[in-house]
């Protein structure tokens, strides 16, 4: 989670108007989705991290769909003021639109909608950096063909920033370049923003323009180089998009085992939300955690598990090829292999839950076991309750969910069938293959099943003959 990094007064334009046709999608390039939300998320989620006045929020190609977004994510946008760019005129057209908004005497940072990774720190020392000043952030790449190269005076400053195509051979071997991310004092901006032309030939108007403005006035350009170059890469196409998912787990899985969370491997691992865990946790290969997960303390994960939006107490044990949405267990469980737990399922302490098990809304009490092969939905076990091999809930009569009680110490036979709603009381036994669809009395045997008889001189059919 992000803390709060209070640079004011901070007014931040995210510019997420492009169409990214590369992506080649239906859907707007920064809703893309990266660790399981959409570019912009993540975005967003860093300026609003700086506590600004104003996110300005410039929009086009598929805003109908941006704001969607936005609209369903309550506070985590921060106070948005919409920019609507009708028209692709270029990265300084996108910012001049937004200025009539700024905040008076506000520093203004430039961010982009397709730069996913990158850090409310980075963001943070441009802003605080620029009270009296122009800062870029710029860094430091091997291959920097492209890219607009920072050109530096004598004294260190920002000097000029030359695109590739205009540099000359000493300045392409700069490896120092321009990101885009750029702050600046609003009553600075502004009149530069006013000044700029488009004789290009893509008759657009650039935001980089501004730096020679600065450098003519006098004013003084900074160049902030980042730690980490990769927080700043931009994502135009699906294979940067793979590049960008795959540094952000990087990130993620680093962030866990310096909590102390051991891996077996951390480049087989997904995050896709936020994760919480205690001490001693351990994760095999392959696993996928999405939305909110929070994990106990000597909680252990198999290979291959799927996790979503779930709660496991202390030392909770999910066997390999486990799926869980929406569950929620006390301390000592153990579930799986190969389990599928639905939303709305509940574990008691040291339940258990075995191979080809589905739950659903089902809450399982203390030291009860449903280990094989058994569909159990609509349900409330008491405790020590024993689900043998087959058992299914009938908890839906075509139109509506009905509820299946079990008590306490209740033994249900294999390849029983309990046609909710139904009640089984405490310390009743279901001989196997029984289908119930009344109550069955508390510490009696109860049967349902066809008198078994046998035929002498039955043939079995044979094959036609062609």
């Amino acid at each position: 989670m992000n803390h709060a990094i209070s640079v004011a007064p901070l007014d931040v334009v995210v510019l997420a108007a492009g169409k990214g046709t590369r992506m080649r999608s239906a859907h707007p390039k920064v809703l893309q989705p990266l660790g399981g939300e959409p570019m912009l998320a993540h975005v967003l989620r860093a300026v609003v991290a700086l506590t600004p006045q104003q996110v300005h929020l410039v929009v086009g190609h598929g805003q109908a769909e941006v704001r969607e977004w936005a609209a369903s994510q309550g506070d985590m946008t921060g106070p948005v003021t919409w920019v609507e760019q009708t028209e692709q005129l270029g990265t300084g057209h996108a910012v001049r639109l937004s200025a009539k908004a700024w905040t008076p005497g506000s520093v203004v940072l430039v961010a982009y909608g397709d730069v996913p990774l990158i850090t409310p720190a980075t963001l943070a020392s441009a802003a605080e950096a620029a009270r009296s000043q122009v800062v870029i952030i710029t860094a430091k790449v091997a291959e920097p063909s492209g890219y607009g190269r920072i050109v530096r005076d004598a004294s260190g400053q920002v000097s000029a920033i030359v695109e590739h195509a205009d540099a000359t051979p000493a300045q392409q071997a700069i490896k120092e370049i321009n990101t885009g991310v750029i702050a600046a004092p609003a009553d600075w901006l502004g009149p530069w923003l006013d000044a700029l032309q488009n004789d290009n030939p893509k008759g657009e108007y650039y935001l980089t323009d501004v730096i020679a403005m600065a450098v003519v006035e006098g004013r003084p350009v900074t160049g902030l180089c980042a730690a980490d170059a990769a927080e700043l890469e931009g994502v135009n196409d699906r294979v940067q998009l793979a590049k960008a998912e795959r540094q952000l787990q990087s990130r993620r899985a680093t962030a866990l085992m310096r909590a102390g969370v051991t891996l077996a491997d951390p480049a087989r691992l997904d995050v896709r939300g936020g994760v919480q865990a205690g001490q001693d946790v351990s994760i095999d290969v392959g696993c996928i955690l999405e939305g909110r997960v929070v994990l106990g303390n000597k909680v252990r994960i198999g290979p291959y598990c799927h996790l979503r939006d779930v709660e496991l107490g202390d030392g909770a044990v999910i066997e390999s090829h486990s799926v869980l949405e929406g569950v929620v267990t006390a301390a000592h469980v153990h579930v799986g292999p190969f389990a599928r737990l639905r939303p709305g399922t509940r574990l008691a302490t040291g339940a258990k839950v075995g191979n080809f098990v589905e739950t659903k809304k089902a809450i399982v009490g203390a030291g009860s076991k449903i280990n094989h092969l058994s569909y159990v939905g609509d349900a409330e076990l008491g405790a020590d309750v024993n689900v043998g091999a087959g058992t299914i809930t009938c908890n839906y009569d075509g139109a509506n969910k009905h509820l299946t009680r079990i008590g306490d110490r209740a033994f249900i036979g294999s390849n029983s069938a309990l046609v909710a709603p139904v009640e089984i009381g405490a310390d009743a036994t279901i001989g196997a293959g029984s289908v119930i669809a009344k109550p069955a009395p508390a510490g009696q045997l109860t049967v349902s099943r066809s008198k078994q008889i046998s035929l002498p001189g039955w043939q079995r059919p044979t094959p036609r003959k062609a």
